[in-house]
């Protein structure tokens, strides 16, 4: 009876401000599909269940979510996916201006286009370097040395994906296959860290709104990739966004209108792209060009600590 009350207990937790790193622990580490997303409105708990993106693949490995956070009456509406890394591989793709542009070679630009028939998902990736120095590494190029303290997704050669405050030297060992830094962890052992509640610590924002559209990686206690963006976020609500999806820890990507979006696709060969996030100013088609800024790819894979595709 008790696994049957879980989203409950951890709707209450999360209405009376307490940490679900315990209950997503024990959630994420016993299943490979994600836990619900439980919210309490007006007093009343409420669940809402993932859905299947990648319905053609095999097996399947993306699970998307769309809800309100906060409140039924609430304009905003979360978009998050999650990523089942045992059986996906994570690919990260400089644009022509992010990293800075350098005579190291810079790759496809876009999702190459021999690689479009296992590819399941794409997403933003981060900050300008002028706005927030921080480490680029991918493919066997060090772009921008890695800073320690930062807040870093890393692809492994074992196949583990992990989002960590950087502790390493300025480029990553051997074992590292992707490292891409963005400011400090968000989230941290399953709670906020105390630096999220400072919205000014969190990149400039258009027109100086504390709360735009913001977007988050992060990773569940089982080391499955998570990522969410919404509108009208400010920091610390963007870091209780990616508590709500189990995250035990996060980092914030892109932020303004201009840049998140995550797109899915409905078959191979990039067939039938679909933007999960409701962003006016994106379109599906994003990262089958040449793209201004890098971004992440996600690809079927039976080796997931396998070279990227370039």
């Amino acid at each position: 009876m008790r696994s049957l009350h879980r989203p409950l207990l951890a709707a209450l937790a999360m209405a009376a401000g307490l940490s679900l790193a315990t209950s997503a622990s024990s959630a994420t580490a016993r299943s490979s599909h994600p836990a619900p997303v439980c919210v309490v409105w007006a007093g009343h708990p409420r669940c809402v269940a993932w859905h299947l993106a990648d319905t053609w693949s095999r097996p399947p490995a993306i699970y998307v979510n769309s809800w309100r956070p906060w409140s039924s009456q609430s304009s905003i509406v979360a978009t998050a996916a999650w990523f089942r890394t045992g059986s996906t591989l994570l690919a990260l793709y400089p644009g022509y201006k992010v990293p800075l542009p350098s005579a190291l070679p810079r790759g496809p630009e876009m999702v190459p286009p021999t690689a479009r028939g296992s590819l399941l998902a794409t997403f933003n990736g981060g900050f300008y370097e002028v706005d927030a120095a921080g480490g680029f590494y991918t493919n066997g190029t060090l772009y921008a040395p890695l800073r320690p303290g930062l807040a870093t997704v890393v692809r492994r050669t074992n196949g583990r994906v992990d989002v960590v405050a950087w502790t390493g030297g300025a480029r990553p060992p051997a074992g590292v296959l992707l490292a891409r830094q963005n400011l400090p962890l968000l989230v941290a052992a399953g709670r906020p860290t105390p630096a999220s509640a400072d919205n000014a610590a969190w990149g400039l924002t258009l027109y100086g709104v504390p709360a735009v559209w913001r977007s988050a990686l992060g990773v569940d206690a089982a080391g499955n990739l998570v990522y969410a963006a919404a509108p009208d976020l400010t920091s610390s609500m963007l870091a209780a966004l990616m508590v709500q999806l189990h995250c035990v820890r996060a980092m914030e990507l892109d932020i303004n209108p201009e840049w998140p979006v995550l797109i899915t696709y409905g078959g191979p060969g990039a067939a039938a792209p679909l933007m999960q996030t409701p962003n006016p100013n994106q379109i599906p088609t994003r990262y089958l060009s040449v793209s201004t800024k890098d971004f992440f790819a996600v690809y079927r894979t039976s080796t997931p600590g396998a070279p990227q595709p370039w």
